[in-house]
């Protein structure tokens, strides 16, 4: 499922078509842009040339030489195929292969080269400008005083709170979980009852392992994941795994060492 390290090898894989310009635009599944017609994003992005390919959160945004940015979202399964190559062998819990049935939008551009969402489940899409506002700050950047912000007064979960793109962005089921058993936080704990060194803490062990994770390639590339099973054991201290569901998603953590 793609997080933040997933969509941050997008990223760097759509660095490829920063200088083309598009030729035309191609939208087989209708429905998968949002907020415009496909005629609406054809309009608006053929002729132009991409200036840059950045990333806010698990949100993948092309700048051009316009007036208009294209935003791609991945929900469970989508994959970005660039030039007739993924930007990643394949997805944890995605398909093996790519199916040309599955291709959603697909800019085509004009010396050379194809950028394509492929999405099996067609729980992504793409829009033109996004608004970016809705978005907390980068888990990969965030500072101490926004992660304390986002965490203040708040009797929701832990994890939850993590979970929110709105408070913070990127953080996804996999990276939170491995984030809070390297920083010793249960994810049913309270948010806003982290004391400020907890707070200074967890953002340490948030940033490092978000460009750990990266580096490894992909939020299924940490210590703890293997372990999240019935049976597992915490890889640090050997307690048995407990499981619930906090904020919507399945959870293991160790009630050993995270309090």
């Amino acid at each position: 499922m793609p997080e933040l390290p997933e969509v941050e090898a997008y990223r760097s894989v759509a660095e490829a078509v920063v200088g083309r310009r598009v030729r035309s635009v191609s939208a087989p599944d209708p429905w998968y842009v949002k907020g415009a017609s496909p005629a609406d994003a054809a309009a608006a992005l053929a002729g132009r040339t991409v200036t840059a390919a950045r990333r806010h959160g698990k949100l993948l945004v092309l700048d051009t030489d316009g007036p208009h940015r294209l935003g791609l979202r991945f929900g469970m399964t989508g994959t970005l195929v660039v030039d007739g190559e993924p930007a990643l062998e394949r997805l944890r819990y995605g398909p093996a292969r790519l199916d040309p049935g599955w291709v959603r939008f697909e800019l085509d551009f004009a010396r050379r080269g194809r950028l394509a969402v492929h999405d099996p489940r067609r729980l992504g899409g793409v829009s033109l400008d996004p608004d970016e506002s809705v978005l907390g700050p980068d888990a990969a950047t965030v500072s101490v005083a926004d992660l304390g912000a986002a965490l203040a007064g708040s009797a929701a979960p832990l994890k939850a709170r993590l979970l929110d793109q709105a408070r913070l962005a990127g953080v996804g089921n996999l990276v939170a979980d491995e984030v809070l058993w390297r920083a010793g936080l249960a994810p049913g704990r309270p948010a806003g009852s982290l004391a400020p060194d907890e707070i200074r803490g967890l953002r340490r062990v948030l940033v490092a392992t978000v460009a750990e994770l990266c580096r490894r390639g992909g939020s299924d590339a940490g210590d703890l994941f293997v372990h999240r099973r019935p049976g597992g054991r915490c890889p640090r201290d050997g307690t048995g795994l407990a499981r619930a569901t906090v904020g919507g998603r399945t959870t293991w953590w160790c009630p050993s060492h995270q309090r």
